[in-house]
């Protein structure tokens, strides 16, 4: 869910909450909105003016039509005021086919769309007439509809502007043609077929162009038609059989196909756009591919000529395969699809280092005994040049066969000993984000979903310590021509029909991918399965002399994504620990509607099917917002900790040493206020764990180094009880004795598994007004089972990440949080 409305603001990032004093409970009690009221007669007088006028346009709408029309009826919108919500949910009215078309919220204000059926706008006659009077029920109860009429500003018919629902896209001028998406509504009595025929019918008479071919929701279909808001006004029985409006994005497939004089101009119009802010101090993304291309005009920027790297210098560090330079153009830039359709500017914060880790000819490729060695030789190029940047390693490189199932392999566990530094003790940890793998076959395309849950996360992506990266599309648009035969295999928000999962391993083994970007589509026509450029990601090309542009998709355009994101965080907060930038890219992330309509069956799934959705489809979609900034309604708290998980003292075996009590500071009384409004708690603890993968049995507590578990204290717990119910946790097996909290989302049985744990607890906010402490402790590990290794004293870093977030309610949880930290917190620039 998106942050909500306010200033932004950096998160959070304390010092000194470590505490175990006594915390007791609190009541709370309960909180409505509050509705200002209206001067009744005047309020009553300027929404029947209102009406009054939309009974004029039903008029016209009725002598346009000539001739009586089945479903004839009038778009009215309803205007509420800046700031209060509008109670659209009490507008529509079943039994008289009074329909809610669409809402739209611009400058804090709430529009909504409603259809009245020919003959119903006496209903909301009636509304006014109640309020104007105070009706009551025979009870003396008011019945006088003030919860919605004094929150209604003004009521009048729908223009073809009230129809534009597209946020990203601004509304164009009233004559400018262009292409669109055309959402049309129709009742269940009303058959689809007819709805479609007559809008196409009444198009054609305007001159608007539609476009063969239809999307079908429930109660929408979907077309594409090139028009202008001219065209629309200009028919009353054309615009009210449109629910809604939205631009139409260009597809990769636009850009590919142009000339390579077409597209010097486009990139021309991007570079005009874009400011290269990378200096020496900023972040890195380090590619570990088939090398970069420097001299394309988005990538020289950003890319230093001294910063090409090769693990073997017969090969050169150029780009003779095309992979290398497409991933650059993503990590630097993202999908230049959108930024080439848009006009905006863009800021570039953070810089590119290359090492070429794959030849032309796939050196190495498919021989799983270098990877490990080719891997580590090419992390140590470029910090042999500058030791001191700050990178994230990006790599897109997995073994196609060599299916471990989740268990560790030499490969993965060089993954692992990479970002812990092992070699070093933990002195330099490292942030490396690994694509998951892809369903490669077309065949495989078009098994989607089953095919995905079938074919397991490719080595090395089952590393414990790395962010495993794995594809979802919102590209469900084919452009390219005679291709009516095709359509898209998933559906837009879904999991990529390329993603690999984990769903088939079974045991203790990590949940993986940790999350999902944007990785395209593929189509399929009945017959076969196949990629398009359209349901591609656009990005930059090899060969500067044949085109600037090219298509890319699966887990490796993902992966480009998420470095891309992690060098964003990494520029906000340098101060920030990989571990720690790691958790906030997962902490950020959230499930799309199609993977919890897909994966979450049924009105109350159980701990068992998100278990599933995670091993599916991750933590979901991150989102930069999310991860950069806290709002009013949407606060994060930053901890960032080093504590000894165990000690081995003279003449004594080994044992747990330390635990930490955290005392956060806590919106206590707003959560109170708040009652029993749903509220939502996330925490998420990212460490980094030093592996072991000697042992030819799998156990992750000989993998492991060492493993870190959180706890919350619950609502009625005191915290001297709190703390003696983890440490008991803590001496045991890693889990409470106490019943578990049916709040969690993923729970205590599932979360802790890898060295990223991650969940989310949903409820009334009075419960979560009191559990403002949270403990890390550790577990087994080989550190302390394997003590003459000569590693039981030492410590390990984390972070933990909380955040509170109030989506339903317009809030301010910030403030009380930011008085008790007692320090200015500066404003962010997002």
């Amino acid at each position: 869910m998106a942050n909500g409305g306010g200033e932004t603001r950096r998160h959070f990032i304390l010092e000194g909450v470590t505490k175990t004093e006594r915390y007791r409970s609190r009541g709370g009690g309960s909180s409505r909105v509050v509705i200002p009221q209206e001067d009744r007669p005047e309020h009553a007088a300027r929404l029947q003016a209102g009406l009054s006028d939309v009974h004029a346009a039903a008029e016209r709408l009725a002598l346009e039509a000539e001739e009586p029309v089945e479903g004839l009826g009038i778009q009215v919108e309803f205007e509420g005021f800046p700031d209060l919500e509008l109670a659209f949910e009490k507008l529509p009215h079943a039994g008289k086919g009074i329909e809610l078309r669409n809402v739209r919220v611009r400058d804090n204000t709430t529009f909504a769309n409603v259809f009245v059926p020919t003959g119903k706008l006496d209903h909301f006659e009636k509304l006014i007439q109640d309020y104007l009077g105070y009706k009551r029920n025979k009870n003396g109860h008011p019945i006088d509809n003030q919860k919605l009429l004094d929150t209604i500003r003004a009521i009048r018919a729908a223009s073809v502007e009230a129809l534009w629902t597209d946020e990203g896209q601004e509304l164009p001028e009233a004559e400018e043609p262009f292409w669109c998406e055309v959402w049309l509504a129709h009742s269940p009595n009303e058959g689809r077929e007819a709805a479609v025929g007559i809008f196409r019918e009444r198009a054609q008479t305007v001159g608007m162009e539609t476009v063969a071919g239809e999307v079908r929701f429930p109660e929408r279909t979907v077309l594409v038609a090139r028009t202008s808001l001219a065209m629309i006004q200009r028919s009353l029985l054309l615009l009210n059989s449109i629910a809604e409006l939205r631009g139409v994005r260009e597809t990769a497939e636009f850009f590919d196909t142009l000339t390579l004089p077409e597209q010097t101009e486009w990139m021309a119009d991007l570079l005009e756009r874009a400011s290269f802010n990378g200096g020496a101090e900023q972040p890195y993304v380090c590619l570990l591919d088939t090398g970069v291309n420097r001299a394309h005009p988005l990538i020289e920027p950003a890319l230093g000529s001294t910063d090409l790297h090769t693990v073997e210098p017969g090969w050169g560090p150029q780009d003779d395969h095309g992979h290398g330079t497409a991933m650059a153009g993503l990590a630097i830039a993202g999908n230049l699809t959108d930024l080439l359709a848009g006009g905006d500017r863009i800021d570039i914060d953070h810089r590119l280092e290359s090492v070429k880790l794959l030849d032309r000819d796939g050196a190495h490729g498919d021989d799983p005994r270098h990877h490990g060695y080719l891997t580590a030789e090419a992390v140590s190029r470029p910090e042999i040049d500058d030791s001191s940047r700050r990178r994230v390693f990006g790599m897109a490189v997995t073994a196609k066969a060599n299916r471990d199932r989740g268990l560790p392999s030499a490969w993965s566990a060089t993954l692992d000993a990479l970002a812990s530094d092992s070699e070093a003790q933990g002195g330099n940890p490292r942030l490396l984000v690994v694509a998951a793998g892809n369903v490669e076959e077309n065949e495989d395309w078009a098994g989607y979903p089953i095919t995905n849950d079938s074919d397991g996360i490719h080595d090395p992506a089952q590393a414990w310590n790395a962010l495993t990266v794995g594809a979802y599309t919102n590209l469900d648009r084919i452009t390219e021509p005679n291709t009516g035969a095709y359509r898209p295999i998933a559906d837009a928000g879904d999991l990529s029909p390329f993603s690999t999962t984990s769903l088939t391993w079974d045991g203790p083994r990590p949940l993986k991918p940790d999350v999902v970007f944007e990785g395209g589509n593929a189509a399929d026509d009945g017959r076969g399965a196949v990629r398009m450029a359209s349901l591609s990601l656009l990005t930059t090309h090899f060969r500067l002399t044949e085109r600037l542009f090219s298509t890319v998709n699966a887990t490796s355009a993902a992966t480009a994504l998420a470095s891309r994101m992690a060098a964003q965080v990494m520029a906000a907060y340098p101060e920030l620990w990989p571990e720690t930038v790691r958790g906030l890219i997962v902490h950020s992330a959230e499930w799309t509607p199609a993977m919890k309509a897909r994966y979450l069956l049924g009105d109350d799934p159980g701990k068992s099917a998100y278990l599933q959705l995670i091993r599916r489809c991750g933590f979901g979609v991150p989102d930069l917002q999310r991860a950069l900034w806290t709002v009013d309604n949407s606060l994060t708290m930053i901890v960032e900790g080093s504590l000894q998980p165990y000690e081995k003292e003279t003449g004594k075996g080994p044992a747990t040493r330390d635990m930490h009590l955290h005392e956060l500071p806590w919106p206590r009384e707003v959560l109170e206020d708040l009652g029993n409004e749903e509220v939502e708690m996330r925490v998420t603890l990212s460490y980094f764990i030093e592996p072991n993968p000697s042992q030819r049995g799998y156990s992750r507590y000989r993998y492991e180094s060492h493993g870190l578990r959180f706890d919350v204290k619950r609502p009625t717990e005191a915290t001297r009880s709190f703390r003696a119910r983890v440490n008991a946790a803590a001496e045991g097996q890693g889990t409470s004795s106490a019943p578990e909290d049916p709040f969690w989302l993923v729970g205590i049985r599932n979360r802790h598994r890898g060295s990223l744990h991650s969940d989310v607890w949903r409820g009334p906010a009075v419960d979560l007004a009191d559990r403002a402490n949270v403990a890390v402790f550790p577990t087994q590990g080989w550190w302390r089972l394997r003590h003459k290794l000569g590693s039981v004293n030492r410590s390990t870093r984390y972070a933990l990440l909380v955040s509170i977030r109030a989506p339903d309610t317009d809030v301010d949880l910030y403030t009380e949080v930011a008085n008790q930290v007692a320090v200015a917190v500066p404003v962010g620039l997002g």
